[in-house]
């Protein structure tokens, strides 16, 4: 059906057009796209097997949803996916207030045009992108906002009273009919607010200043909340609850393979940046570890949990310490070193909520030591386990490393360091080249510098090693070494 020559209800009456409700739409559509093997929730990664279906059963239902989960869980983003199942173009009587259906209207202004013009009214086609309605639910919101409320200024320039339907100016919700209205964090909108929604979600009427109208709205309703909201800021009464057809759980990607497809679609990065930066890929895998850690963290709060745009600004924070870097020296190409998740700091600070003892541990110290844990549990998959008891006569894999820190002064890192002179100060380490070497024969030489770093790291946070921050770099040591020296 093209809409460019459709332009009266006559026209479409004759062009065949039939009503249905948005509920009814999105199901049909999503029967086709299943059938035909077609993605409707495309870039919405390890919820295949878990969050996408339940939706779709919901969406099959004609259920309104609410997606319930813990921040940066895409609860929103699946909402605007949903447009996607909408029809391409619908058809309202034009000047309508709430999208009348030509065929089916509902609204006193529609009703009284058709009346008056009959098969020569005009209508317009409103496209499924301008079909979505989100508000964010705050405390000051106001049924007026949602619902509507009696317009002074509309019964005065109509010369109507107060009793006249027609002075109702029409809230988010009405304006929303036949599209999908989204409120986002539901649990934050105040009781009394939540009970102005009973009817519309039930018996499909509203309520205004004593005026009572039979308005069967057709809206999809997506709601959003935190479990966090239930207990803290406030709560979804329980009659509300009862009226939203599917409960869906959502939750954080459950591997790094997955958390990595996530920060790479979302990470908001600068061509420049990514042409002239190489990222490891024990680089992106320590960097979503890191989230892991704080989830299990015990200076973490796990109720407010982890966002995944942890990840993501910390990506992007991560190539910008890069890319400063190199500017600084001059260097037209360069590696994301170890040494650059200093950078990430600000990005871990600033999405993890702490407990007493993490407020008492500080949120750098923290951080780092997230960084640290990260390290511990990768450093299995790349060099033998270090463990916490080893028998003094047998002699470990990195024995010959250590006794190089305990004979010499320790070394140090510049964060400054061209890309040369950073090669260089690793090559210095002689046993270190030879661990790498045989433990990991296969890995790349554009890796193998990062990886030395990740062994030197990995040493410290087992304790066999020292490692101090100054302000111009780090200086990793023997533990013992130096006070025995000046014994």
């Amino acid at each position: 059906m093209n809409p460019k020559n459709i332009k009266t209800l006559g026209d479409l009456k004759k062009a065949g057009y039939e009503s249905k409700s948005i509920k009814d739409e999105l199901r049909g559509n999503l029967r086709t796209a299943i059938t035909n093997g077609v993605a409707v929730f495309e870039g919405i990664w390890g919820y295949e097997n878990s969050v996408i279906p339940d939706v779709e059963r919901a969406i099959l239902s004609r259920h309104n949803i609410n997606l319930l989960g813990l921040r940066g869980q895409a609860k929103t983003r699946i909402a605007r996916l949903m447009v996607g199942l909408l029809d391409e173009y619908i058809p309202i009587i034009a000047g309508s207030e709430i999208n009348d259906d030509p065929l089916k209207p509902i609204s006193r202004f529609a009703r009284e045009r058709i009346k008056e013009e009959g098969d020569k009214t005009p209508i317009e086609w409103i496209h499924r992108d301008d079909r979505f309605y989100e508000k964010l639910a705050t405390p000051d919101v106001t049924v007026a906002d949602l619902i509507g409320d009696v317009d002074p200024i509309k019964a005065a320039n109509l010369k109507l009273s107060y009793a006249d339907d027609r002075v109702i100016h029409f809230g988010m919700i009405p304006r929303a009919n036949r599209c999908i209205f989204v409120i986002n964090e539901l649990p934050d909108l105040q009781a009394r607010i939540q009970v102005s929604l009973f009817n519309i979600l039930q018996e499909g009427d509203i309520q205004i200043r004593g005026f009572k109208l039979r308005l069967p709205l057709d809206v999809q309703f997506v709601f959003t909340a935190n479990p966090e909201d239930y207990t803290n800021r406030g709560s979804i009464v329980t009659p509300l609850k009862d009226r939203i057809g599917s409960q869906i759980l959502t939750h954080y990607p459950e591997s790094v393979g997955i958390a990595k497809k996530i920060t790479d679609q979302e990470a908001q990065l600068d061509v420049r940046q990514t042409e002239a930066i190489y990222v490891p890929e024990l680089a992106r895998d320590l960097l979503e570890q890191i989230s892991f850690e704080a989830r299990d963290s015990e200076y973490v709060d796990r109720k407010s949990g982890v966002s995944a745009r942890t990840s993501i600004t910390g990506f992007e924070n991560l190539l910008s310490t890069a890319e400063r870097r190199s500017l600084a020296t001059g260097d037209k190409t360069t590696s994301v070193r170890l040494s650059d998740f200093t950078g990430v700091i600000p990005s871990i600070t600033g999405k993890i909520e702490l407990v007493y003892e993490g407020e008492q541990e500080g949120a750098d110290t923290v951080a780092l030591h997230l960084i640290e844990e990260a390290i511990s549990t990768l450093f299995p998959s790349y060099f033998p386990p270090i463990k916490k008891l080893e028998h003094k006569e047998a002699e470990g894999p990195y024995d010959e490393l250590i006794h190089w820190f305990f004979e010499g002064e320790g070394f140090e890192l510049l964060d400054d360091l061209t890309d040369e002179e950073y090669k260089e100060r690793i090559d210095a380490i002689v046993p270190l080249k030879e661990i790498i070497r045989t433990h990991t024969p296969d890995m790349d030489e554009e890796d193998r510098y990062f990886l030395s770093e990740f062994l030197l790291w990995g040493l410290v946070a087992h304790k066999k090693l020292s490692k101090q921050r100054f302000s111009q770099g780090y200086q990793i040591k023997d533990l013992y070494g130096s006070y025995i020296s000046r014994l």
